[in-house]
């Protein structure tokens, strides 16, 4: 054995550990008594917080120091000079950060229901919200029967007012749902939440009636009508399906229509949250907030879905008729999405509080990495009951790199990511961030798999006068007819390869390939399909109204992506089907991911025989929301924990931030500043080791520049991604250097560098002589070092 130390052993241990000779019959040659009776006990410990007069001592790092003159905030032992004479040791040896280590403090453990409370949601001790009304105890959101989320938006357009086909609240699949969002409402002018005015006859969400379509009677007993009315019948019918009125859009994130269906660009988000100087709106933000509140109330929702498109720095993101107001407020975006998120948790808490009626609070997140550089780390998940992340749109006619709608997983081959030198670029690693996986590991690293769910679209994305490519996919398809404010785009399909498209402020069809899923299922089948005049096709008149080629299924098994492609026409729309469908809920199954969000309800398809004169067509249905219910049926909960290993036994008050965050462009590589704060009252000495995981979807190549030696210290996953990411965490590590102290009270940054973005970090621990500590933020109900 090596004489590490032999303090505290009973003399025979302490002669055989420390190699003294002895002799059975004669005794130890030389007297010993264990080391640690010699040492003296420590005084109290020292703080930066107090005042020291000359002579009083105190310890520090199981060191005793005697104080030469008056003295505050000096820590013992840092200079020679300094105010403080060392002693000697005393105590035991071991120490602390701040002398000898206070006991540990209690935290009584959590009753009622905050038993109920998510893993890391946001919370106000002060208040009793009733989580347990929508969670059970292990903080899993109560679904019925069902094993995972399944969630739908509901659009209020397709009333069948205007001829077109319609889809009402009686054809949404109400057992197989679990959450119905219902899109759109909007922020007025006034900065508060509204769907227009509610006695206008004209309004579908609160007025307009079907009279004798059967299952679309109104409750008298409610006194509104419309949507609201039917999706509160249908509630009463199946309890446990939660509606959330969803606020903003594409569309409407910047302005809203008006009654005249005209766009009113009254700024919206943008100016509700952000005043023109870049500051917090804080007036505007607690405005809607209130209203939201009163929404809820008023209409019987069960929460609000926050569909804000987009609060990031990236200029030129979102709509392009609110770039105007948008790109002016840039660098005012993301602190005020948060402060938007953090008003609307408080609020729909105290409610909840007061109404004894849980509010859930949920965003629609944007997918793409590029997006997602520009909204930091995206502090503001930690208001949110769970995100739904839009792993869609991530390629269409916007640009010319043809490619899939919603890939769940890369393959190292797409036009966009190829034509910007991502794969060959050694700091990105190989990886591919325009698919679900990426997407859906970016948020993991700061939430819980449970708190996330996954879009799948129930729609197409596609181009025409397509080249290259194999069967069209990772083709090109340059376009001259660009939407406003684009100058260069992709040649979007129209016509009979477009019938859910939009229109321009001119009235001018948008191309951009975007059909429901059931055309899409027709047209692979070679049907045109009965309802192409009540989407205003002519094919008499009008050459792509008409049916011309074959459509031809194809499908990649590494994206897992199904198309069409059409070489004649040279068409190619993305699309989502039964084998898609099944395989995307096996890895939502899999990975103990929350579940899945679709756009839209009525995109859904179904086959009806007897329709088109009988020779049968697709229609809207419910095919592929029943796959994903057929295949949750039989899934284990959802993932409910954050972290993946068991914490420590004791946490410590130690904070943790990324600020600084350079904008837009400007923010590559991705270097913001982490600031440690020592919130506890124990100094931090030299070599202290703070340890955080950071999603796989960052390569593992995190580093500072500031001599701290931050880097990765356990990979995730290494490589490329084609195919999926292996691992859900990398492990960092970053210590204090050895002269450095962190007195209680103190911060220290860290200049940090990565290359694609991350949500988080999470999982901090810190450690120091010999102890590692989870940190209170994220352990509330651990004993603590005060």
């Amino acid at each position: 054995m090596t004489n590490h130390s032999c303090r505290g052993l009973v003399l025979v241990v302490a002669l055989l550990a420390c190699n003294v000779p002895w002799n059975a019959q004669a005794g130890p040659k030389v007297a010993l008594r264990p080391l640690a009776a010699s040492i003296a006990a420590c005084p109290a410990a020292w703080s930066a917080e107090t005042v020291y007069n000359g002579g009083q001592k105190v310890s520090y790092q199981s060191k005793e120091y005697s104080a030469r003159w008056w003295t505050k905030g000096d820590v013992p032992g840092a200079s020679e000079w300094g105010p403080w004479a060392l002693i000697g040791t005393c105590g035991d040896g071991g120490g602390g950060g701040g002398g000898n280590e206070p006991p540990l403090t209690q935290v009584p453990p959590p009753t009622g229901h905050a038993l109920c409370r998510p893993d890391g949601l946001y919370f106000n001790p002060g208040l009793n919200v009733p989580y347990c009304q929508v969670y059970d105890t292990d903080g899993r959101e109560k679904l019925g029967t069902a094993k995972r989320r399944i969630i739908g938006y509901f659009t209020s357009w397709r009333t069948g007012k205007d001829g077109s086909p319609a889809y009402l609240v009686k054809d949404i699949p109400w057992d197989k749902v679990t959450h119905i969002n219902f899109a759109f409402a909007h922020v007025d002018g006034n900065n508060r939440l509204s769907v227009g005015n509610p006695s206008d006859t004209g309004n579908a969400a609160t007025s307009m009636e079907w009279p004798g379509v059967a299952g679309a009677e109104m409750d008298a007993s409610l006194p509104y009508k419309g949507h609201f009315n039917l999706l509160n019948k249908f509630k009463k019918q199946y309890p446990n399906v939660k509606t959330l009125i969803s606020v903003g859009g594409w569309a409407e994130t910047g302005g809203y229509f008006g009654a005249d269906g005209k766009r009113v660009n009254s700024g919206g988000f943008y100016s509700m949250t952000t005043n023109a100087d870049g500051s917090v709106n804080q007036t505007g933000i607690n405005t809607f907030a209130d209203s939201a509140v009163a929404f809820l109330r008023q209409y019987g929702f069960n929460g609000v879905d926050i569909d804000y498109e987009y609060p990031t720095s990236m200029k030129d993101a979102g709509n392009p008729v609110d770039w105007t107001i948008a790109n002016a407020r840039r660098a005012g975006l993301n602190r005020s999405y948060n402060a938007l998120m953090k008003a609307l948790r408080e609020k729909l808490d105290v409610a909840g509080a007061q109404d004894g009626k849980y509010y859930l609070l949920t965003v629609a997140a944007p997918a793409s990495g590029y997006l997602l550089r520009g909204m930091e780390n995206f502090q503001a998940l930690q208001y949110l009951d769970y995100v739904n992340v839009m792993s869609y749109d991530l390629h269409g006619a916007w640009n010319e790199f043809v490619g899939p709608n919603a890939a769940l997983f890369d393959d190292g081959k797409d036009a966009e990511l190829v034509r910007w030198s991502v794969y060959t670029t050694p700091q990105y690693g190989g990886l591919g961030y325009l698919n679900t996986d990426w997407a859906y590991h970016y948020f993991r690293g700061a939430v819980q798999a449970g708190r996330i769910n996954v879009g799948v679209p129930y729609y197409t994305r596609g181009w025409k006068s397509v080249t290259g490519g194999v069967n069209g996919l990772w083709g090109k398809s340059v376009g001259s007819k660009c939407p406003t404010g684009l100058t260069n785009c992709g040649d979007g399909a129209r016509g009979l390869d477009n019938i859910w498209h939009d229109s321009d402020e001119q009235g001018k069809e948008v191309g951009a390939g975007s059909n429901p899923m059931w055309h899409a299922k027709n047209l692979e089948k070679g049907v045109a399909g009965s309802y192409i005049a009540a989407y205003g096709l002519n094919p008499a008149t009008d050459p792509e109204d008409r049916l011309v080629g074959t459509y031809s299924r194809y499908y990649d098994t590494t994206l897992i992506a199904p198309w069409l492609w059409n070489p004649q026409k040279q068409v190619f729309l993305s699309t989502e089907d039964e084998q898609s469908v099944q395989k995307k809920a096996q890895w939502i199954a899999a990975n103990g991911i929350g579940g899945v969000m679709f756009w839209e309800l009525a995109g859904d398809f179904d086959w009806y025989p007897t329709r088109n004169g009988g020779q049968g067509e697709y229609f809207m249905g419910s095919k592929l929301t029943r796959a994903f219910a057929d295949a949750f049926a039989s899934a284990s909960p959802y993932g409910n924990k954050r972290n993946p290993k068991t914490p420590p036994a004791a946490a410590i008050d130690v904070g943790f931030e990324l600020l600084g965050y350079p904008l837009g462009d400007s923010n590559y590589p991705i270097s913001p500043t982490l600031r440690i704060t020592n919130r506890s009252s124990v100094a931090l000495p030299g070599g202290t080791e703070f340890q955080f995981d950071l999603p796989t979807a960052t390569p593992p190549n995190a580093k500072d520049q500031s001599g701290y030696g931050l880097g990765v210290i356990q990979i995730g996953h290494s490589g490329n991604n084609i195919g999926g990411l292996k691992g859900d965490f990398h492990r960092v590590s970053v210590k204090l250097p050895t002269w450095k102290t962190l007195p209680a009270g103190a911060s220290t940054d860290v200049s940090m560098v990565y290359y694609l973005p991350l949500a988080g970090p999470a999982n901090y621990t810190v450690t120091f002589n010999g102890k590692t500590y989870a940190i209170r933020a994220e352990q509330p109900y651990l004993p603590y070092l005060k």
